[in-house]
């Protein structure tokens, strides 16, 4: 079965969704592209983005031969040769396009964050039940290889004792002034943090109460559990000067420390209790996460099973990141009601 796949909007994450489209081979075909500029619907590549996303610098981004372009979404879900989208535009427009692709009968592949509104994001879910179609949050950290490894290594009965993370940049300097305004990107806190927030609720599963400190550019959050790891912070933001983007980790587990560094090699280390030997680094295997995300969201469509991320992942890490906010707000622990 080979999935025809479209993706809507191709800014930097529409670019790395297409990449990794690409490196699935015969699992997906692009058959269509949506955007408003026109350069971008002739396949040209435009600047843009804080990292190296994995995926291989490429002259033009698709044949425009071969692939539909346009700049009406409604053109491209009206497409029978299109069975999925990626929807990559700014935040404040996926829902109402994540809506269209479910009604139109799409499976869908979201950018973060699904949406501010956590009651969009759960109509939403209940759109695509209805529907039948996968219906999947691109969180990207849940398949970054060494947070993979840290899920399986916890998943595995290796209990975690302490968990601190790190994600530090500066304010994208793409994306037209989308993310200077905290109304439309929600800030670093919903746009960068989120990922270490939704790794967390993976990782822990959902924290009983927060308690952050600074402000929606620059936070750091402790995470508390009645019955689970006594320490869990995360720490984030986007900083002035243009300071290199950086986010790592260490874990303290019943076998030993791991620690994670993106600007070092190797990336993740692991001392082992009991070990006289210096911290060994942890072989992990080639692929970027965006690939094995893609890869994911293509294999929920064609067993026709559930996806590893769901809206109601999203759905409770917005509401652990609004317990934040109120807890930036008040200078207060603020408690997470079940959902």
């Amino acid at each position: 079965m080979t999935i025809g796949v479209a993706i809507i909007g191709l800014g930097f994450m529409g670019r790395t969704h297409l990449g990794a489209y690409r490196a699935a081979g015969d699992a997906c075909r692009l058959v269509g592209v949506a955007d408003r500029d026109p350069g971008r619907l002739r396949g040209e590549v435009s600047e843009g983005g804080n990292l190296d996303t994995g995926s291989s610098p490429v002259e033009r981004l698709f044949d425009p031969e071969a692939v539909f372009a346009t700049d009406s979404i409604d053109a491209l879900l009206s497409r029978r040769d299109v069975d999925a989208v990626s929807v990559c535009t700014p935040t404040e427009t996926h829902a109402e396009i994540a809506r269209a692709a479910i009604q139109a009968g799409k499976h869908v592949l979201i950018e973060k964050p699904v949406s501010l509104d956590r009651g969009e994001i759960e109509s939403l879910a209940t759109d695509a039940d209805r529907a039948g179609v996968v219906a999947m949050p691109a969180m990207c950290m849940r398949f970054w290889p060494e947070w993979a490894w840290l899920a399986g290594r916890v998943g595995s009965g290796d209990a975690v004792a302490s968990l601190s993370l790190e994600r530090l940049g500066t304010v994208p300097s793409w994306g037209g002034g989308f993310y200077d305004d905290p109304t439309r990107s929600g800030g670093a806190m919903y746009d960068l943090h989120i990922h270490d927030t939704d790794f967390v609720c993976h990782l822990l599963g959902r924290p009983d109460a927060v308690t952050a400190t600074g402000s929606r550019s620059r936070m750091t959050t402790i995470y508390a559990y009645d019955n689970g790891p006594d320490h869990v912070v995360a720490s984030g933001g986007w900083l002035r000067g243009g300071a290199d983007f950086r986010m790592r980790y260490v874990a303290e587990l019943e076998s030993g420390t791991a620690d994670f560094d993106l600007l070092r090699e190797p990336t993740l280390k692991l001392s082992n209790v009991g070990a006289a030997s210096e911290p060994a680094a942890v072989h992990l295997e080639d692929g970027s996460a965006y690939d094995a995300e893609v890869g994911a969201f293509l294999e929920s469509i064609a067993r026709g099973g559930p996806p590893p991320v769901c809206l109601a992942d999203a759905s409770l890490t917005l509401a652990v990141l609004e317990a934040e906010v109120a807890s930036l707000t008040s200078g207060r622990r603020v408690r997470i009601p079940s959902q």
